[in-house]
């Protein structure tokens, strides 16, 4: 571990050493950690790589639970038990010539990555990022770098549009039209960017967040309802196109 700070209330920015894994590592993939050696530990926990610079991995999590809590206590010098890349990532069509980023809270974890690969190819970037306040807007900086165009929603309305960025994705994509649509967030405001940009006939991809045990598709705890049946979210996923996806409890996958 190289750095672990905390960079603002209730999420932290985790640098790893990690050259093997910075090197292969595509935007959307994930890694799974190993927190503690001890046996209430033994689940591996699945994390976004935010960006993977030379041989350095950057990670950033919520704390919510004991396992990021562990995690937020480890220092640099501390050796990480790492298994990655794991995993589907974002797919960034050959023909694209502008995309549109939406972020929720921490969803804007594994678009971090995505949005500087775009613009190193010479893709627009347009950025609407959503959170409770401002001081939540993780990446903000990052995305303002590489983005055209950033906007920005707080619930709160501390900076940007007061309310859900929802409100915001679809202004845009009505004012300008994306040739796709990467998202990541809560799975509710997932489905209503989905809606959205089935409405505007924009192919649009969502980074899911299921709960992991095994991170290698044998354990089953992550799936997902879509239109082919039932996927797994740790291989075949956590990127999916939002057309596939089944958004509806009630809604059955087909029988193979």
């Amino acid at each position: 571990m190289l750095a672990n700070e905390r960079i603002t209330e209730g999420v932290g920015l985790l640098v790893l050493h990690a050259p093997h894994t910075a090197a292969s590592i595509a935007p959307g993939q994930f890694v799974h950690l190993r927190i503690a050696q001890a046996a209430d530990f033994i689940l591996r926990r699945p994390f976004s790589v935010h960006r993977a610079e030379g041989e350095r991995l950057e990670i950033l999590y919520q704390v919510l639970g004991r396992g990021t809590r562990e995690l937020s206590s480890k220092a640099p010098g501390d050796a990480m038990d790492l298994i990655g890349p794991l995993g589907h990532g974002w797919e960034i069509p050959a023909e694209a010539t502008h995309a549109l980023l939406v972020a929720g809270g921490l969803g804007a974890a594994p678009l971090g990555m995505l949005a500087e690969r775009l613009a190193a190819r010479g893709v627009a970037v347009t950025v609407a990022q959503g959170a409770p306040t401002a001081a939540r807007l993780v990446a903000r900086v990052l995305f303002q770098d590489v983005s055209r165009r950033y906007e920005a929603a707080t619930d709160d309305g501390s900076t940007g549009a007061l309310g859900f960025v929802t409100k915001l994705s679809g202004r845009l994509m009505a004012a300008d039209r994306p040739d796709v649509v990467y998202c990541c967030g809560p799975e509710a405001m997932e489905r209503v960017v989905a809606e959205q940009a089935a409405a505007a006939d924009v192919p649009c991809q969502v980074s899911l967040e299921r709960l992991m045990a095994c991170g290698v598709g044998a354990c089953l705890s992550c799936v997902v309802s879509t239109r082919d049946g039932l996927k797994r979210a740790c291989c075949n996923g956590p990127v999916f196109e939002a057309s596939e996806v089944l958004w509806d409890a009630s809604e059955v996958p087909p029988r193979h």
